[in-house]
């Protein structure tokens, strides 16, 4: 008998190193939030826990993501609660945007099988949850001396800003991908204009273009409604989404066709490009 070997993907340290980068620095930041709130017996501590685990239970409930993965979203949900307790919180714009993704992913799944570009139906697996989610979890997290010992009201809305453009971004490139499959017939590579086969690395169509500007826009408007954003704000949040977008075509069929990154790499770039152009703008220019 042949001994069974597990074929490991393609540049997959890629992918395990995204999850060093992302869950550590998560897990870090809860735990010390969580000493904080024990010592002051704030309630944002059962309240983070609780939401956290629910939404891990949800997700893995309805096979949108593996075990593993799911604990890497309860992690970053705990990050974006943390980052806005209560009512008016990021996990919202989040929602949506997993209903948007999860919706997308079933549209003309046989088709989507036909041709191999079909989700596992074990859902996502742990990397591609930090690739598409890390961005606002990090965006979330203070990262330098203002934002922990000095905060503001500068800092605090440039980290929104960067939340929101992330998972405005992350959401048009899920409904960009599934739905231009479905609906947008034979794509075009981004850098040439030629057709490729559908689930060609940088390959875009109108209508799968047209579904993730939709899609940035709606996760953009729950956004600006729930974190009361002004309408500058929403403008930039959305087109930096809508930039990310683009980079991540772009990215694909430049870095990911060539065998320089793989998917889960490109996902996260994309979405650091969005949040960060997003931050910068609305630091320096509102």
């Amino acid at each position: 008998m042949i001994p069974y070997k597990r074929t490991v993907p393609p540049l997959h340290w890629q992918s395990q190193l995204l999850l060093l980068l992302v869950v550590p620095a998560c897990s870090m930041w809860i735990f010390f939030q969580f000493l904080d709130a024990w010592q002051r017996h704030d309630a944002i501590l059962l309240q983070t826990a609780g939401i956290s685990l629910a939404f891990g239970l949800v997700v893995w409930g309805l096979r949108a993501a593996t075990g593993p993965a799911a604990a890497t979203g309860a992690l970053i949900t705990a990050c974006l609660y943390l980052r806005s307790p209560g009512w008016r919180t990021a996990l919202i714009p989040l929602l949506a945007m997993l209903v948007l993704t999860l919706v997308s992913t079933r549209i003309g799944r046989e088709r989507k099988e036909e041709v191999g570009t079909a989700e596992d139906r074990h859902g996502r697996s742990a990397s591609q949850v930090a690739a598409n989610l890390g961005a606002a979890a990090l965006a979330s997290i203070p990262l330098t001396a203002a934002q922990l010992f000095s905060p503001s009201s500068q800092t605090s809305l440039a980290a929104i800003a960067a939340i929101g453009a992330a998972l405005a971004e992350a959401t048009a490139d899920t409904l960009s991908s599934e739905l231009g499959q479905v609906f947008g017939g034979e794509p075009r590579l981004l850098t040439t204009m030629r057709r490729v086969p559908a689930g060609t690395d940088g390959g875009v169509t109108l209508a799968g273009t047209a579904a993730g500007c939709i899609g940035a826009a709606l996760v953009t408007a729950i956004a600006a409604v729930t974190l009361s954003l002004d309408a500058k704000l929403a403008t930039v949040i959305f087109s930096c989404g809508i930039l990310g977008l683009f980079a991540d075509s772009l990215l694909g069929a430049v870095f990911e066709r060539r065998g320089w990154l793989n998917n889960d790499a490109v996902n996260f770039l994309s979405t650091v490009i969005a949040a960060v152009t997003a931050a910068w703008f609305s630091h320096f220019s509102l």
